[in-house]
């Protein structure tokens, strides 16, 4: 049987006292990470995250935890990747604060947003390229073949003369 999916915690339902925590585990969705045109997702949909709530004098601290596979395709030759991303991620909310710094984007009227706060702290956690293999050569220029799968010098093609030195050719 599936674990239900949650959304949103009411911060205020779970009656914290000033110094007082807890630690849920909790199935969330961290939604689809979309990447120079390309859509990114982990396997499954919904991850097994650990939120940790602390009640402070004027607010909370919030940390959530997960790991997961996502998949999608390598950024250099579009073959299917898969990559084990950890997430672990913080956030603080002092409401009574005009400071930025002290209030969170996830948090509104008592309420956690889970799922955008677990989407954007995946999207953050990612690396530059997300690859097949780590020596993934990519596809050729001139005919589009993976080189990854080419024998060393069998993709050579011959190459055009540049353009902008056909002035200079005449001269000879």
């Amino acid at each position: 049987m599936a674990a239900a999916q949650y959304h949103t915690i009411d911060l205020t339902r779970l009656a914290l006292g000033s110094g007082q925590g807890t630690r849920l585990e909790l199935a969330v969705d961290p939604g689809t990470i979309a990447l120079g045109g390309s859509e990114y997702s982990v396997g499954g949909g919904t991850v097994l995250a650990r939120i940790d709530i602390s009640r402070t004098a004027t607010g909370y601290a919030l940390r959530m935890g997960y790991a997961g596979a996502l998949e999608g395709p390598c950024v250099r030759c579009l073959e299917p990747a898969r990559l084990e991303v950890e997430v672990d991620a913080r956030e603080v909310d002092q409401p009574s604060t005009d400071d930025e710094e002290l209030t969170s984007p996830y948090v509104s009227d008592g309420v956690i947003d889970l799922s955008r706060w677990a989407h954007d702290a995946l999207a953050l956690s990612l690396p530059q390229q997300i690859l097949c293999r780590v020596d993934c050569a990519g596809l050729c220029a001139i005919c589009g073949e993976s080189l990854n799968d080419a024998e060393p010098g069998a993709h050579d093609h011959p190459r055009e003369p540049d353009p902008r030195w056909a002035k200079l050719r005449e001269l000879q």
